[in-house]
């Protein structure tokens, strides 16, 4: 199965690198459609949907590769290897900046930079560390999800979303939500919240900007913060908004912190 069928892969524009941008859970590429077509005039941008999600292949999905992050790690290296030209900025939602965090360590010399959309290496609160939840919380989370797929969904999509002023994005992320294999989303719900790569964040040497949140129920400013001071190379930045997905709801903002980042590259 091509590489293109398997993530749904859409190619757009021309320069001196490739933006990659990846969604995070209950997602698909549509979730960029207010940031990555500003890139297009001035990058090639390639958006996808991970395996199980938007239109990807269903057919593709294995549960014993996607049992941990690294499997959807490799789909991201394989797309690419295949579709990018010259340096690659990867820009990961969520759960999806760990993945691109782990693609970054297995191939550093792919990457010119990250962006990371409220990543959290960790959601469960350990010791001094602050991931927004404790043991039970996600437990519950999990059990709640495992027995009411769809009821959890609907009340859990517009808490993640946030943007008060804007509820037709919670009614989309929902509908989102509702359109995943419920098989699929809850392993991926899994592999997610019980994830812990804090100890490879240091691993990451590529430079990356933070976009964090000011009000995020999945990663607080204290996840943000944490990134902040574990990455080798990072700047944080701190956009007002109100829910985890500040490229939907704080485009603008999101954008502009998306600039000045690659205006320290030096692409050209």
């Amino acid at each position: 199965m091509s590489v293109k069928k398997r993530n749904n892969v859409k190619v757009l524009g021309n320069g001196p690198a490739t933006m990659v941008f990846s969604h995070g859970f209950g997602c698909d590429q549509n979730m960029w459609r207010f940031l990555a077509p500003q890139y297009a005039s001035r990058f090639r941008t390639v958006t996808f949907d991970l395996v199980g999600a938007g239109e990807s292949e269903i057919a593709a999905y294995d549960p014993v590769k996607y049992d941990h992050l690294s499997g959807y790690a490799g789909d991201l290296l394989e797309l690419i290897d295949e579709f990018a030209d010259g340096p690659v900025i990867f820009v990961g939602h969520s759960v999806s900046a760990m993945i691109g965090l782990l693609a970054g360590i297995r191939a550093p010399e792919r990457f010119a930079g990250h962006v990371m959309m409220g990543p959290s290496p960790c959601y469960i609160n350990d010791a001094d560390y602050v991931g927004g939840f404790t043991k039970e919380d996600i437990d519950s989370l999990l059990d709640t999800l495992e027995s009411n797929y769809l009821g959890w969904a609907s009340s859990m999509a517009p808490a993640i979303m946030g943007a008060p002023e804007q509820p037709e994005l919670g009614v989309e992320l929902t509908n989102s939500f509702c359109r995943t294999d419920p098989d699929i989303a809850k392993q991926f719900a899994r592999v997610t919240f019980m994830s812990d790569n804090r100890a490879d964040v240091p691993k990451l040497t590529a430079p990356t900007l933070i976009v964090q949140s000011s009000d995020d129920l999945i990663a607080p400013v204290a996840v943000g913060e944490y990134m902040h001071r574990h990455l080798p190379n990072a700047m944080l930045r701190v956009v007002e908004n109100v829910g985890h997905c500040p490229h939907l709801s704080a485009p603008c903002a999101s954008a502009d912190a998306v600039d000045e980042f690659l205006a320290t590259l030096r692409l050209r």
